[in-house]
């Protein structure tokens, strides 16, 4: 038995909690992954997997053995990066997911990260605020960039790492399109917004909550007639058709070069939200974590992702 790929099956199965994709993920067989987990309860003499017509969770025991399986891959990964790298050239893989909304900075960042360390190879993945909790709690992502608030949410201990604060704005067709690119247009209270037809992320997402206490926070409520949790399709619908659209300022700056559009800065209430990178507290960063973290607290990159988040007044 290879202990370390019966492990990865393990970690494989807990994130698809389906034998089959589980196994599709490993590029393995079904037979294959299910003789491994036999192979590890026989290791271990403890039953591991609860087994019936489909995948039904994982006893006390596997539990167990699959906190640890996921350390030693961690363990694993650290080592293998450690004895890649030297000193001033760091080497591997880094995960880094983002809330959608904080997409466009963790492109950013994932940019500048491998310009500045050529042999680091960033993976960044979109998930929701859940996911992003779910997947840095069982370290099956290395880096998070979300809402602070959040943090505390779950029992694990995290470190934060604080990137910017999120602006909102009514993304909406101009009267007159500009000759370059999107305008930023005057200030527009939240409560003129509520009045227009909007296009807003579906209610399951944290955005939307923060998006509806500020229109609640104004004494309204949000007209929405098309939602989505598809950052694209947010901002699709308001150019191709009738409708307007709130957006963070890190998602009107991805959408700068549409000229026919503009976007005002809500206020009446201002709303800041903080956003942060976050990290698993407990356990060895990688060497290409250790580089991320370093660019991740860098002034000039700090200035950089406030200029593409904020009142956008400089890009």
């Amino acid at each position: 038995m290879n202990l370390l790929s019966s492990l990865r099956y393990l970690v494989a199965l807990d994130e698809h909690r389906h034998f089959a994709r589980a196994a599709q993920a490993c590029h393995i067989t079904q037979p294959a992954l299910s003789n491994a987990l036999r192979a590890l309860e026989e290791e271990f003499a403890v039953v591991i997997v609860r087994r019936g017509r489909t995948f039904i969770g994982f006893t006390p025991e596997g539990e167990q053995v699959l906190e640890s399986a996921r350390r030693m891959l961690h363990e694993h990964k650290v080592l293998a990066q450690s004895l890649s790298s030297t000193a001033d050239r760091p080497t591997g893989r880094i995960l880094i997911g983002a809330v959608p909304t904080a997409v466009p900075i963790a492109a950013r960042f994932a940019a500048m990260l491998q310009a500045r360390h050529v042999d680091v190879m960033p993976v960044v993945l979109s998930l929701s605020s859940t996911e992003l909790e779910q997947r840095l709690e069982s370290l099956s992502i290395d880096l998070a960039l979300g809402y602070t608030e959040r943090m505390n949410l779950r029992d694990v201990q995290l470190t934060a790492y604080p990137q910017y604060n999120e602006h909102y704005f009514l993304l909406r067709k101009a009267a007159k399109p500009d000759a370059v690119e999107l305008q930023i247009g005057a200030p527009m209270p939240w409560k003129d917004a509520a009045a227009l037809p909007l296009c807003l992320l579906t209610p399951e997402m944290h955005n939307r909550t923060i998006v509806d206490a500020s229109f609640a926070a104004a004494g309204c409520k949000p007209r929405a007639i098309i939602e989505t949790n598809s950052i694209l399709t947010m901002a699709l619908s308001v150019v191709a058709g009738q409708v307007c659209s709130v957006m963070p300022g890190a998602l009107v700056a991805a959408v700068r070069g549409y000229r026919e559009l503009e976007a005002l800065p809500l206020v009446a209430p201002q709303v800041l939200t903080p956003i942060s990178f976050m990290t698993h507290a407990t356990v060895r960063p990688s060497r290409a974590m250790e580089a991320a973290l370093v660019l991740a607290q860098d002034g000039a990159w700090l200035r950089h992702a406030a200029t593409h988040t904020g009142l956008l007044t400089s890009i």
